[in-house]
Parts: C-alpha cells; sequence; structure tokens
C-alpha cells in the first residue's frame, strides 16, 4: 500500500507548524506548567512526540483527510498529558477543518455531529461534577478546539459546493444558449430557402414559358413580348437573389436588407402574374393584421399564383382575403386541368412551405381538387388557409 502524494500546500503547512512548535519549546512556553494536574509529563521531550505526530498528520490533510484525524485525535489527548504546545493545537483544528472539507461528504456530517455532542458533554459534565462556573470553561476550550473548526469547514463546504453548483449551471445554460443559437441558424436557413423558393420560382416559371412560347412561334411581335417578360423577371429576380444573399453574408453595411413584403404589394403581384398570362381577380379586404400573418398570407399568394402559372390549366384564377371570426382567410383558386407534370399548384416543396407557415401561426390550411359547378370540367384546385389574428388585431 502506497502512502498518497501530500499536497504542496499540506507540506508548508505541516513545515511551518513543526517549526512554529518547535520554537515555542526552545523558548520554554507551553500551555501549561509544570504543577498543573493535568500534566503528566512535564519537560520539553514529552511535548516534541504529540507535535510531529500532528505535522506528519498534516501532509495528509487533503490526500486523506479521514486518516489524519483518526491519527491526530490520539496525539492531541496525548499533548493533554503533556505541558502542552500551542502549534500541535492548532494543527489539529486545520485538520478537523480539512477533514470536513475534503473528507466525504457523510464524513463531514458525522465530525459535525460528534464535536458538537462533545462540546455539549464537555459542558454539561464537568459542571454537574464539580459544580463551580469555571467547569463551564472546559466546554468552551472543546468547542473553540474541535466544533468552531468543524463548523466553519461546513460552511466553507456549503459555499463550494454552491459556487461548483452555479458554475455547472452556468455551463449548462452557455450550452443551452449554443443550442438554441444552432437550431435560430438552421430555422432560418430553412426560412430563407423557402424565401428562394417563393420568390425566384415565380420569375423563373415566367421565364421558362415565355422562352417556350418564343422558341415555338415564328411570329417576331409574340418573340418580342416574351423577350421583354423575360427580361423583367430576370431583373427582378436578380434582384431579389441579390437581396438574399446580403442578408445571408450579413456583412455589416450600413445599408439594411429590403422590408419584408405586405399585403400592401399584392397588387403588384397580381399585376406580374397577369403579365406572365394569368387571368387573375384579385379581392382583398383584410385590414390591419400583425406582421407574420400578413407575411405568410403574402407567401401564401404568391407561391398559388408561382404554381398556378406552372401546372394550371388556362382560366380564371381567383385570390380572396377577409377577415372571418378572429382569422384572416385567404384562399386562392385556379382551373385544374390535364397538364403535363404536378397537377396541383402548390404541390410539392411549396406545399410544403405553406402548410409549415400556416402551422408556425396556429392555423389551419387545406389544399387540394374541389368541386365547382361554375367551373368547365365542375374542378377546380383550391388553397385555402385560415391565419389567427392577435385579440387586438381581430377587435
Amino acid at each position: 500500500m502506497t502512502l498518497p502524494r501530500p499536497h504542496r500546500f499540506d507540506v508548508y503547512v505541516a513545515v511551518a507548524g513543526l517549526l512554529g512548535g518547535l520554537l515555542l519549546v526552545g523558548i520554554g512556553l507551553g500551555t501549561r506548567t509544570p504543577e498543573d494536574p493535568v500534566t503528566l509529563f512535564d519537560g520539553p521531550w514529552p511535548v516534541l512526540v504529540p507535535l510531529t505526530v500532528m505535522a506528519g498528520c498534516e501532509l495528509l490533510r487533503r490526500a486523506a483527510p479521514r486518516t489524519a484525524l483518526l491519527i491526530g485525535t490520539p496525539a492531541i489527548c496525548a499533548d493533554v498529558l503533556t505541558q502542552g504546545n500551542l502549534a500541535t493545537v492548532l494543527m489539529f483544528t486545520d485538520i478537523i477543518y480539512a477533514a470536513v472539507v475534503y473528507g466525504p461528504l457523510v464524513s463531514a456530517r458525522r465530525i459535525q455531529w460528534i464535536t458538537g455532542l462533545l462540546t455539549v458533554a464537555g459542558t454539561l459534565v464537568p459542571y454537574a461534577a464539580w459544580r463551580v462556573p469555571e467547569a463551564l470553561l472546559i466546554g468552551v476550550v472543546i468547542g473553540v478546539v474541535a466544533y468552531g473548526p468543524a463548523a466553519t469547514g461546513w460552511i466553507v463546504r456549503n459555499h463550494r459546493d454552491a459556487a461548483e453548483a452555479a458554475r455547472l449551471r452556468a455551463e449548462q445554460t452557455a450550452l443551452l444558449a449554443e443550442m438554441d443559437r444552432a437550431q435560430a441558424v438552421s430555422s432560418e436557413r430553412s426560412r430563407m430557402a423557402r424565401e428562394l423558393h417563393d420568390l425566384v420560382a415565380n420569375h423563373l416559371s415566367a421565364i421558362a414559358i415565355h422562352s417556350t412560347a418564343a422558341l415555338s412561334l415564328d411570329d417576331p411581335a409574340t418573340s418580342r413580348d416574351a423577350l421583354s417578360v423575360i427580361r423583367e423577371n430576370s431583373v427582378a429576380g436578380l434582384a431579389e437573389m441579390r437581396r438574399l444573399i446580403g442578408i445571408l453574408r450579413d456583412a455589416g453595411d450600413d445599408a439594411a436588407p429590403a422590408a419584408a413584403p405586405t399585403l400592401d404589394s399584392l397588387d403588384a403581384l397580381t399585376g406580374s402574374a397577369r403579365a406572365n398570362g394569368l387571368d387573375v381577380h384579385l379581392d382583398a379586404d383584410p385590414g390591419t393584421v400583425p406582421a407574420p400573418v400578413e407575411l405568410a398570407a403574402y407567401r401564401i399568394v404568391q407561391e398559388s399564383l408561382t404554381n398556378a402559372l406552372k401546372h394550371a390549366a388556362p382560366g380564371r384564377v381567383a385570390v380572396t382575403l377577409a377577415r372571418r371570426d378572429g382569422c384572416l382567410a385567404v384562399t386562392v383558386t385556379s382551373p385544374f386541368g390535364d397538364r403535363e407534370g404536378p397537377r396541383a399548384p402548390g404541390s410539392g416543396a411549396g406545399l410544403v412551405g405553406m402548410r409549415e407557415r400556416v402551422a408556425l401561426l396556429g392555423g389551419m390550411f387545406e389544399a387540394g381538387p374541389t368541386r365547382d359547378p361554375h367551373s368547365a370540367d365542375g374542378t377546380i384546385w383550391a388553397v385555402r388557409a385560415l391565419l389567427p389574428l392577435t385579440e387586438g388585431d381581430s377587435a
């Protein structure tokens, strides 16, 4: 069995205690006189034994605190039978303190109780036996030597444990903050992906349709009109791409990104759709709505028009926005024909993006074919969303 290596500070304490005790022995200063009835071994030499043992216990105050206390207790009892040394008493108080601070929690609690009971017993028993007030001083000495260091060590241990718990909570808070930041970054990237799909897909779809028309028709006037629409949508798409890339880069320029679109821009949106060949009818009376609801409604209309341009059969596209029972009702209907590719306007990523926007606001969303007696074949494609308004905005 190898002895634990003592801590450097413990070595300093042991050496200082031993040298201090030797100095007190050299000048003949003890805690009791040779004539004291308690002193059984007078002279300077018996004092050195408990002094040396206690200095050795100090080497173990942090590496093996319980062992140091078990060895130091008989040493302090032996010191009582000699003329005594103040350095031995001080080192014993430090060993009790170290046993409470560095020892196991169970031992620290037991030391508290044991020293407290010894203090009470050392106060009551001598007074009951001798019936003199001076007997109470024995309990005071035991309290100062034993219970005082134990109580101090318990307080220090509690403060140390509280500081460690606070440090762990701070680390956990920092970890949670980092996780929240990562989730926020991921959410922002998803939002930017939806923005790219909503904003740019409309322009690219118009470019593809009109370029196909320009290539298929051998008509100079039609080709010029198609090229004009292609150029207009190309410029608009590039502008949107620059804005989104500027947001992603976040270079810290003084110029802020363009503001999010509002429902006031629906006229321009439907006008662009008409220029691309859609027969759009807009009926919007939303009033004042919260910004998140406004953005979600705009994106739903924009995505529905984009998909109608790509997938719907020729015919009228109706866009309606109105308040209904504390909600903003958004409805977009378009002809449902037999065209190649995805038949449903709002299918694929666009449908998922619209559904996610409505779900984040706690609303209701549905999209699919439905019967309409006014339609040529009796079937239309409808996108319907109910976006809840706040209490103040729904009034």
